[in-house]
């Protein structure tokens, strides 16, 4: 990025019948916001003014259309046209035009961003289930992405101002969580945490708290041996690599006392352990990230939220929180890389 303009927002579209469009009218409306950031929408003008039409209480939003990205005007709500003309909404429906759609809107912007048009992507919500249907072949944006860039691994940080949660295991079935949790997994998501921290959010010796996988993390093997097996020869090797990370913790009492806010960071052995408290604790801010990328990837903690699309009733708070959470993180890196850049030159 070029130091005289601001950040570029790549935002896609997600679902059209999901709230989608409804949490990024709402999160651009307020046109001071354009001084931060130019924003960049992947989707359809069409369906943009559509939902623009169902909100109440906004002024009209400067909006320009644009064929890519590297053509986007700053202080305006840029549109890339990527769907079909035809295309069509059917709020609070799951059709296959709606995942197809999503689909192509997320491959564009993943094409924008590779060639450096836009300098952080901001994905809004999917439907997993409607796109697998559609061929997309793979369980969420996460997979998708660390497929497209190319790296062995990535870790799932959800992100509020209260606590950082990753998980060890994502998008995979419950019953297939133990004999997917091994200490290389997770000594590998410490070793992911441990860099982002300090990279992507200025944390220069993080300390992660690690959860265990059963009650009562196993009650001395009475309800599960991983804790013991598993889990604390992790802990011990990553703190001889150096990264501080304690535990194995029971989630309950980690939770229900407080403690995580001890630590920088926490991360658990599967989604539900981690990303239910952490809703609980933090839904209307949360944030999604995908460290271990070599671009900036933030979401919002929500889903599509069928039941509520085009009624004007959805909250884009977590949306606002997202598109700023990878601003941060987007210069938080370049402050990062350029002290490193510059200890390396004092070192020669």
């Amino acid at each position: 990025m070029q130091n005289n303009r601001k950040p570029v927002v790549g935002i896609t579209q997600g679902d059209g019948n999901g709230i989608g469009y409804e949490v990024i009218i709402k999160s651009l409306a307020d046109s001071r916001i354009l001084e931060s950031f130019t924003p960049v929408i992947y989707g359809s003008s069409k369906l943009f003014g559509f939902y623009r039409k169902l909100i109440h209480n906004i002024d009209d939003i400067d909006t320009y259309v644009v064929s890519s990205a590297r053509d986007a005007k700053p202080r305006k709500v840029n549109i890339v046209n990527c769907l079909p003309d035809n295309t069509f909404v059917e709020p609070g429906q799951s059709t296959p035009e709606a995942a197809k759609s999503a689909i192509r809107s997320l491959e564009c912007a993943v094409r924008d961003i590779k060639s450096g048009d836009i300098d952080v992507l901001v994905t809004a919500p999917i439907n997993k289930r409607a796109m697998s249907q559609e061929g997309f072949g793979y369980t969420g944006h996460t997979e998708y992405l660390e497929k497209e860039f190319g790296v062995n691994d990535v870790a799932m940080i959800m992100v509020s101002s209260i606590l950082k949660v990753a998980v060890v295991t994502g998008h995979i079935k419950l019953k297939d969580v133990a004999s997917s949790i091994s200490s290389e997994k997770i000594v590998g998501k410490l070793r992911l945490m441990k860099e982002s921290l300090q990279r992507d959010f200025g944390i220069d010796n993080p300390r992660i708290a690690v959860l265990g996988l059963n009650p009562h993390c196993g009650d001395g093997g009475l309800l599960g041996d991983e804790e013991q097996q598993i889990i604390l020869p992790a802990v011990k090797q990553a703190n001889e690599e150096g990264i501080s990370a304690f535990g194995p913790y029971s989630p309950d009492g980690y939770f229900g006392l407080g403690n995580f806010h001890r630590f920088d960071a926490t991360l658990a052995m599967y989604h539900d352990q981690g990303l239910a408290p952490f809703k609980a604790l933090a839904f209307e801010q949360g944030v999604n990230f995908t460290a271990g990328l070599p671009i900036v990837r933030t979401s919002p903690d929500h889903g599509t939220a069928y039941d509520m699309a085009g009624r004007d009733e959805a909250d884009p708070h977590s949306m606002m929180s997202s598109i700023f959470t990878a601003i941060d993180i987007f210069k938080s890196r370049q402050a990062y890389d350029a002290l490193q850049a510059g200890k390396m030159n004092k070192e020669k």
